[in-house]
This record gives C-alpha cells, sequence and structure tokens, in this order.
C-alpha cells in the first residue's frame, strides 16, 4: 500500500496564482522521493499541503489511507515536518529541546529515551548538544532540526531542503542518515532539494516540477539514461528548456 498519495492536485491562490496544476504521485513505505524544480514551482507548497498547513483548492491527499482535508489530526499524528526555515528555541540547549519535543510525542519514558538516543546519533553534535541553541551555527541547527524529524520514526517525514546551511561531509552524513532511516524504519520521506548532486545520491524516485506541473518522474538512474544526459542538472535544464550563456 502506497503511503502517500497524491492526486490531481490543485492550489490557487489569491490574484489567481496557479501554484498546483494537477499533480499526481505516490510514494511508498520505505522510498525516498525528491520534488525538484526552480523557486516557485509549486515544492513547498506541495509539502505544505501534505503536512495539513495549507488546504488544496482542489484534488485529493492521502497519508496512511487519511485524508488532509477531513482528517488532518490522524495524518498529524503519522508526518513529521521540517520547514526550509525551520527554527529552535533558542534558550534551551540542544538536548532540552529534544526531550521537549519527545515528550510531545509520548508519555513513555523508555520510547522517550530511544528517540533521543537515535536523535544525538543523528545529529553528531557530540557535547555541544549540551550548549544552548543561540549558540549553534546554522549547519548545527540544521542538524538537530533533522534529528528532531527523524527521531519520531513517523510514518511519512516530509523535508524541506533538508540539507541547507550544512558544509560537505554534514551534508554527506545527513543524507546517508536520511536513507538509512527510511529503510530501516519503512519512514516514506518526502523531500525538495535544489540540489541535484543530492537528489541523485538520495532519493529512489524523483518528480520534476516546473510551472505547477509534474513534468517527469521516475528513478534518477532511468531518466538520465532515458534522456541521454550526463546528470540531473543537465537533465534538468533540457526539460525546462533553459538555456544558459557562456562567459
Amino acid at each position: 500500500m502506497d503511503l502517500l498519495v497524491v492526486n490531481d492536485l490543485v492550489k490557487i491562490y489569491p490574484g489567481n496564482v496557479e501554484a498546483l496544476r494537477g499533480i499526481s504521485f505516490k510514494v511508498e513505505p520505505g522510498e525516498v522521493y525528491g520534488l525538484i524544480g526552480p523557486n516557485g514551482a509549486g515544492k513547498t507548497t506541495t509539502l505544505r499541503i501534505i503536512a495539513t498547513i495549507l488546504e488544496p483548492t482542489h484534488g485529493e491527499v492521502y497519508v496512511d489511507g487519511y485524508s488532509v482535508v477531513d482528517q488532518p489530526d490522524e495524518v498529524r499524528r503519522r508526518i513529521s515536518y521540517l520547514p526550509e526555515e525551520a527554527g529552535a528555541y533558542k534558550y534551551l540547549t540542544g538536548l532540552e529541546f529534544l526531550e521537549f519535543i519527545a515528550k510531545i510525542y509520548t508519555d513513555d519514558p523508555r520510547l522517550r529515551s530511544e528517540m533521543i538516543r537515535d536523535a544525538l546519533a543523528i545529529s553528531g553534535l557530540g557535547e555541544r548538544i549540551k550548549d544552548k541553541i543561540r549558540t549553534y551555527s546554522k549547519g548545527m541547527l540544521r542538524r538537530l532540526l533533522v534529528a528532531k524529524t527523524l527521531m519520531v520514526k513517523p510514518k511519512l517525514a516530509l523535508l524541506d531542503e533538508p540539507t541547507a546551511g550544512l558544509d560537505v561531509l554534514n551534508a554527506q552524513r545527513i543524507r546517508y542518515i536520511i536513507k538509512e532511516y527510511a529503510k530501516k524504519h519503512g519512514i516514506a520521506v518526502l523531500l525538495s532539494s535544489h540540489n541535484m548532486l543530492e537528489v541523485e545520491y538520495l532519493c529512489d524516485r524523483i518528480g520534476i516540477l516546473y510551472r505547477g506541473k509534474l513534468i517527469v518522474e521516475g528513478s534518477p538512474k532511468k531518466l538520465i539514461e532515458e534522456y541521454k544526459v550526463v546528470n540531473l542538472e543537465e537533465l534538468f535544464t533540457k526539460l525546462i528548456g533553459e538555456q544558459y550563456e557562456s562567459f
């Protein structure tokens, strides 16, 4: 059974701005699916609708069989969402923040301890986990937030630019953790990213969004072979028809 089903999703903002124009896709348990596209393509709008933050204008979205419109509370119990510009309580330590989040999700001390243990491993912050969040760099904060998102083992993790602000080594580490965590725990992951190399490594399948439409979908390897390109960056440029002048 597909964990996430998006069917003919449309979102029109005031002023008749069409952010999404009938997109459809599915994500299975344990699968990492990437939405890629330029700014304004509709990636964040899609994630926010699935996260029950926005209501669709038309179409259906189901998470684990529950409608985001008719059963939003059930959907929220099954997802964990990391927005691109997410923050944390800066006067708490990293550990205090994780403990606070764990208490929201469960009253069971054993489960809370397990969540925090996983989060410590995911974040890789070491002794800095005991420092105030206000002392963290942007990259350290992002690592903490990715850990917070995954430690609760949601059925569906929604990650908007999960490695934003991370250096190369930490970005690679977080990509590996996301991929392995999804497979190990059967978590469906839907992420957006501008980093084509990241998507190529991390995602089992991708969907390219352009002007609110899903213009192509498939595994990175098969799409690269089908369109006879070197990588996803070249595929993306080819599909949206933009030509760049050399300087």
